[in-house]
């Protein structure tokens, strides 16, 4: 149990795994991470690979096997073949412990005992060996070993096109067959040096030489200037310390000198390009967004004003009980409601905010104060968070929130609803005000040292720079994420709820978060005909992702098969918000995303929440067809009205009528 209590009764969560045959001892008490890039390490068997940019890493019975992984790309998806291809063990058998993790990297302790500092785009392996017996092993055949400098380097040639380096920190007595003569104490360093795929630069070995001797251990990101983001690696050994840097990095990064960026040096990867830095620093800039309540650009005239509140007096009129005892599903109905109080705000209909008021003080309040019949918010004490008390004692009631799946989709809307309650009620927002911190932080935690109950940043992967949704559920091709929108409301509205209770650094970490996640869904889930991260193969059939993994990328959606692409655009932008214009910017995009999508809604049976999202982002450069096609709606998605979509039709600008 915890020193400190949560907001929240406790709950003995059933649906989630054991943590403890993983973690070391000194690790093993929650909080814990339950959506790290290396969660596959800590469930089942722990046996899974993960993606370990640029190698992909399986930890099984007492070997750590390495592969450098080629790519089968087609017009529905890419992926990523794990192959044995280099396999390092100190003993025949037993089980890893996570005895280290941080915000980029994660240790493994083998037995033999062997100690891999597994960090995050690093063009090494670095395993220490405390002495013992080495053994390595492939599936390839070995064409050729040579070893230089003392039996300290050696060159491994494979009969797949691979060839690759290992370093030591003391003489490797390496034979043609990979067994090694003697003991070893010390400290390897593995890496590819080219593969039949790679058209390999000169100077790359050369470049691997001269980096091989200084390693990184472990690593602490920098949030405490908002819309400043800094690494900072430790190392051991000797020299300076080269990593990979993939393309959004190298969008942010503020510019090194030129002797630090090394551009002839890299490796593909699921991610595009990765290139060399030097450094154990750097410093990534975003640019700053604005956090606002209303539309940025606002209304052109009073007459279309009045077209929205005429809708607007109807659908506060409709206001009608939730019934659904969906955490997901009730968030999406009382963040509906909440616009309406905000497009009543922006429009100066104050006659209809206290109906508003009185509908999220009646529906959100139970879920706070514990009275929700049928549900209910409870803090599990195994992995230590907010979960669903439905989801407690079954994994895929609420979509896996007892499994930590989904809990930024889960707790963005709740958020939301929150913060505008709270904006229209403010002894209502310090009533509650230790339940509202509790749900925020349980995904938007940023220092667990001064707040015992949850880990830091749950969903957000700070070398990624953006969300994970699935949980504690092995996957083979690691985390996973669906709607980046979706991930974007829950820290656009963690923002939110920092300007109502003018707390500056939740706003700060809000929006700095809002505005990497932004940026990653333009880079990997927005697929624009010019983009150089994807094939042209792939390029060529998809204009949106459907689910970003790890190590692959998929056409279809969890819900939806691949032709039903007008799910694929409306997942990747509802809920429809004033931070939406920002996600849409390129205008050029948004005409290419909405006339590669507009063919589906021909299929017999397309619903009509999701033609309402399409037409939205017509409106971007057609406003008058939009109009017209969202007055011939008969429903909307249950977290969208047609208030919401003439308000935010009739605040892109330029003429149109409905």
């Amino acid at each position: 149990m915890h020193p400190i209590m949560s907001a929240f009764p406790a709950v003995n969560n059933t649906a989630a795994p054991d943590p403890t045959p993983f973690f070391s001892q000194n690790l093993v008490n929650p909080p814990l991470p339950t959506n790290a890039a290396w969660q596959n390490f800590a469930l089942n068997k722990g046996n899974q690979s993960e993606y370990i940019h640029p190698y992909l890493i399986q930890s099984s019975h007492g070997a750590l096997t390495v592969c450098y992984p080629t790519r089968v790309v087609n017009t529905s998806l890419i992926f990523q073949v794990f192959l044995a291809n280099i396999i390092i063990s100190c003993a025949p058998s037993g089980s890893h412990k996570i005895t280290h993790y941080d915000d980029l990297s994660v240790t493994l302790d083998l037995p033999g005992p062997l100690m891999v500092p597994l960090v995050r785009g690093s063009p090494y392996i670095t395993c220490i060996v405390k002495g013992g017996q080495l053994k390595f092993s492939t599936i390839h055949a070995v064409l050729n070993v040579s070893s230089f400098n003392g039996y300290t380097k050696h060159k491994i040639q494979f009969n797949n096109g691979q060839t690759w380096l290992l370093y030591s920190s003391a003489p490797l007595k390496l034979n043609s067959d990979l067994s090694v003569s003697g003991e070893f104490l010390g400290v390897l360093r593995l890496a590819l040096l080219s593969d039949k795929f790679d058209q390999v630069a000169d100077e790359k070995e050369g470049i691997l030489d001269r980096f091989s001797s200084c390693y990184p251990t472990s690593a602490h990101v920098d949030l405490t200037a908002p819309f400043r983001i800094s690494y900072k690696w430790k190392t051991r050994g000797s020299g300076d310390l080269l990593m990979l840097s993939h393309s959004v990095h190298r969008q942010i990064m503020t510019v090194p000198g030129h002797d630090k960026v090394i551009s002839e040096f890299g490796y593909r990867s699921m991610d595009g390009d990765l290139v060399g830095i030097v450094g154990d620093s750097w410093v990534l800039e975003e640019t700053p967004i604005p956090i606002t309540w209303y539309s940025i650009k606002g209304f052109q005239s009073d007459k279309e004003m009045q077209r929205v509140v005429s809708a607007l007096e109807q659908d506060v009129a409709d206001l009608n009980p939730i019934t659904t005892k969906s955490s997901y599903f009730y968030g999406k109905e009382i963040a509906r409601a909440a616009r309406l109080a905000l497009i009543a705000e922006e429009t100066h209909s104050h006659s209809l905010i206290p109906r508003v008021r009185e509908f999220l003080e009646q529906h959100i309040t139970p879920w706070l104060d514990g009275t929700f019949k049928g549900n209910g918010f409870v803090y599990d004490n195994k992995w230590g968070g907010l979960i669903s008390r439905n989801g407690a004692n079954n994994s895929t009631a609420d979509f896996g929130i007892g499994v930590y799946n989904d809990h930024h989709y889960h707790f963005g809307y709740f958020c939301y609803a929150i913060a505008v309650l709270a904006k229209l009620d403010r002894n209502w927002a310090w009533r509650f005000k230790p339940q509202v911190y509790s749900i925020v932080k349980d995904f938007m935690t940023v220092n667990p040292a001064e707040e015992l109950l949850y880990p830091r940043l749950r969903m957000f992967d700070l070398w990624k720079l953006h969300s994970w949704a699935s949980g504690l559920t092995e996957f083979p091709n690691g985390r996973n994420q669906e709607s980046t929108s979706e991930a974007l409301n829950a820290y656009y509205s963690a923002a939110l709820l920092g300007l109502v209770y003018e707390d500056t650094d939740l706003i700060g970490i809000g929006s700095t978060l809002a505005a990497l996640e932004m940026r990653s869904a333009k880079a990997w889930w927005h697929v624009p005909l010019n983009t150089t991260v994807y094939e042209s193969e792939f390029v060529q059939e998809n204009r949106v992702t459907g689910i970003v993994w790890a190590n692959r990328r998929v056409s279809e959606l969890w819900f939806a098969p691949a032709e039903w692409r007008e799910c694929r655009t409306g997942i990747q932008l509802l809920p429809i918000l004033p931070i939406t214009e920002l996600l849409f910017s390129d205008v050029g995009y948004v005409k290419e995303l909405v006339e590669w999508t507009v063919p589906a809604l021909s299929r017999k049976g397309v619903e009509e929440s999701w033609k309402g999202f399409l037409y939205s982002l017509e409106s971007l450069y057609d406003k008058d067809s939009a109009l017209q096609k969202v007055k011939t709606l008969k429903g909307y998605d249950d977290g969208n009205s047609l208030t919401n979509l003439l308000w935010w039709i009739y605040t892109r600008g330029g003429s149109g009528r409905f």
